[in-house]
Order: C-alpha cells, then structure tokens, then sequence
C-alpha cells in the first residue's frame, strides 16, 4: 500500500497577520503561532506500517467431506500465502506425500489407502518454517489399480532443462540446447493430439529433458510407462531418454532408460548410486523415420531396489532383468515421468512427436 503525506497550512494566522489593525501589537503574537503551526506540520508522527495479514493455503478439490476414489484428483495452492517458497501434502497429519514449490498443485493424481483420511497442505518458507495450512477431510471408497494415467502428453505442465538447472546438473551434455514443445498437435498424430518437441542448438552433444510432475504416493509399487512416438529423422538423435520417478520418505526410485543409437546400440538403463548408464542385453536399433512406434517399459519398486523388469518396441517384448539400489537423500516428493532428447556430435536438429504418453500404477 501506498501512503500519501499531505501538507497543511494555517491560513488562518496567514490572514490574520496580514491584517491592517494592531499591527504592532500582534506581530509577536502572530510569529510565535504562525512559527508553532508551521514546526508540527512539518514533524509528523510516522504512520505505523500495517501488519500483513497472512494467505491461507486452498484445497480446491477434494471438497472436504467427500468420498472418493484412489487416485483422487487434487488441486490445491499456497500462491496467496506472503514468503512462500514450498509447499507439502500430509496424509493424516504424518506421511507426507508430495512435496512442491509454490505453484498450484494443480490436478495431480494422488494415491490414498482406503478409509477416512485427512489431507493437509502446508505452506513453508525457505527456511522450512512452516507459514499457514489448511486441510480437508475425505472418505476413500475404493481402489483404482491398476489406474491408467492417459494421455500425459496434453497436460499443460511440463517443464524444461538444458544442460543444468538453478546451478545443478539437469539433462547433462557439453552445452544448452534449444528446445520446444507444441501441444495439441494434429498432424502427426494418432489420437488427434499428439505433443511435438523439438531439439537443436550451437554445441555438440547438448540435451533437453522435459517432464511432469503427477502427483504423489507412497504405496505404488508397479509402473508401466507406455507412449507412441514419431522422428522426423531417425539418424539425428545421439539418444532418447524416457524415465519414470517416485520419490517419499526422503529416497528416489529412478527408473531411468535411454536408446543409446550412437553409442552402445542397447537400451541402458540408469544406475544412481554409480550416476552412470549401464547397457543392458537388449539390442537398440535406429528406428525407421517418419512412421510411428510404439515404447512400453515395465518397472517395479521392490525391497528398496528398482527393477526393470521387460521392454516392448513396436510388438516386441524383451526381457531386461536388471536391478539397482534406490537414490538416497532425495528432498522432493512425486510421481514424475520424463523424456529427453540427446544431440550427437554435430548437434543435428530434430523432433519428436509423442502420443498416447500413459503410465499405469498399481500395488
């Protein structure tokens, strides 16, 4: 808010000072309270600044009271609340089950156990004090799972890096790439709604990574992560990554693949602990250009490890069968999945269509 200091005057003792009778007499008069006005007017007393009035968070979906399904949609935002810079889900007051920044968690998928639950979202600052919380109530009816995410490819909430973000290593490489995404693609497509990304940029061997965030829960334990895709040049990619991750309770299980074309010819998959690709036994050959394929890998969480399990391309399933322990000391808490584009030596520029980008979670 802004404040307004306003002079005044006391014109007054200006008239009457002016005055054609008893000059003399009031002169002295007239001084000392034209002189009195004149030092209070300009001295003062400083307006108190008003005390801010603290935002409250907004769970806008559930309703509280509700009975619902798991996965429940929920939509909630902390935006209103003054220093935010995260915020957290609480499932009963105790487990937390995502945690984000302060942008509104805006209809992500969260997996619940049956029966009445509380659901608290807290907004903190970047200190981790806690500011202001709101919760809701809910009575969870039933199970969806297997549940089908569908159609990810549209969600309006992806997010982009380069070689780093916000000072850490992100998509890796020896430069920043340039990239774009376009949604809502109709040609080429095969649901009328296909996501085209685009690679390019000046440095050899640059990358773009984008993802999204889906929600949260600790209990899943089953992934499959199933998309089509289309390359307008086959021959360009060094590689393409496609990665599912879920993170609570303070580790990371990342299931990380990426066709490495140029350099192994396999399908490697990511090991955290050694922050290295390992080749697995299954074969990555270039895929034809401008035609579509169809990617599904299979994953599973099991005894703190994660496991690939299998790989299908285009009809053709592939055992992988590789196992790798969980990434420890991991802050953020969701369900995301990701894809990334890998430049080769010259950089080459080309795009990727996806569709029918779905991950299915199950216990």
């Amino acid at each position: 808010m802004r404040f307004h200091a306003h002079a005044v005057f006391n014109r007054a003792c200006i008239f009457y000072c002016g005055g054609a009778f008893l000059v003399l007499m009031f002169f002295c008069l007239c001084f000392l309270s034209c002189g009195a006005a004149t030092s209070t007017s300009t001295n003062p007393q400083p307006t108190p600044a008003p005390t801010p009035t603290p935002g409250t968070p907004a769970i806008t979906s559930p309703s509280s009271g509700a009975s619902v399904l798991s996965p429940l949609m929920f939509t909630g935002s902390v935006a209103g609340v003054p220093n935010v810079d995260h915020s957290q889900l609480f499932l009963d007051n105790t487990s937390s089950i995502y945690y984000g920044g302060a942008l509104p968690m805006k209809n992500k998928w969260m997996f619940v156990p049956d029966g009445q639950h509380t659901l608290t979202l807290t907004a903190y600052d970047k200190n981790n004090n806690a500011l202001a919380s709101t919760s809701a109530n809910v009575d969870v009816s039933g199970q969806t799972s297997p549940a089908a995410l569908p159609e990810l490819q549209s969600i309006p909430a992806w997010q982009f890096c380069s070689q780093d973000l916000a000072g850490s290593e992100c998509a890796s490489g020896l430069g920043v790439a340039t990239s774009t995404q376009t949604q809502n693609v109709a040609t080429p497509s095969l649901s009328g709604a296909s996501t085209q990304f685009s690679l390019g940029g000046a440095q050899a061997y640059s990358n773009a990574l984008w993802w999204i965030s889906l929600g949260g829960g600790t209990l899943l334990s089953n992934f499959t992560y199933a998309l089509d895709f289309y390359i307008d040049n086959a021959d360009a990619p060094e590689a393409l990554e496609f990665d599912v991750n879920q993170s609570f309770g303070g580790n990371r299980y990342t299931y990380g693949t990426e066709c490495s074309y140029k350099n192994t010819h396999h399908w490697d998959v990511w090991n955290p602990l050694a922050e290295a690709w390992v080749p697995s036994s299954v074969p990555c050959p270039p895929v034809a250009s401008n035609q579509w394929h169809h990617l599904q890998w299979q994953f599973q969480r099991v005894n703190n490890q994660v496991h690939y399990i299998s790989i299908t391309l285009d009809g053709t399933a592939t055992p992988v069968n590789m196992y790798f322990n969980l990434e420890p000391n991991w802050k953020p808490e969701d369900i995301d999945i990701a894809f990334q584009m890998d430049g080769d030596y010259k950089q080459t520029p080309y795009n990727v269509w996806l569709d029918n980008v779905t991950l299915t979670a199950s216990y």
